[in-house]
């Protein structure tokens, strides 16, 4: 099962095991204050399509696209992957303020469609 969650929500028992996929480091939280069990910013996309993307969401379905594209093949997805085969509940953990434009979003849909193919 794969769960997305902010960061900034406190954890819960069900997490299973949390990783956090942004690359930079949430705003306003010290590493020794979450429950964060890895950080894999090189699931996280790109700079420059971070900075494009903006959280602007009339970019959203633009930025799904780039970011599919960009993370598909990747040896940081293909890691993602094994850790979601190895544990029950995964969560994805993210630190954007929008709970349904984010990236997490779209490596949680890339990621179901890999259980199925």
């Amino acid at each position: 099962m794969i769960k997305i969650k902010r960061v900034y929500d406190p954890p819960s028992p069900d997490d299973g095991i949390r990783i956090l996929v942004d690359r930079l480091w949430p705003r306003g939280i010290r590493r020794e204050d979450v429950k964060i069990d890895l950080w894999m910013k090189d699931v996280a996309p790109s700079n420059e399509l971070r900075k494009w993307f903006s959280h602007e969401p009339s970019k959203w379905d633009e930025f799904r696209r780039r970011y599919g594209e960009e993370i598909k093949g990747s040896k940081a997805l293909e890691q993602l992957r094994d850790l979601i085969r190895r544990y029950q509940v995964v969560t994805l953990l993210f630190s954007a303020k929008d709970r349904e434009r984010n990236n997490a979003v779209v490596l949680r849909e890339l990621l179901s469609e890999g259980e199925t193919a």
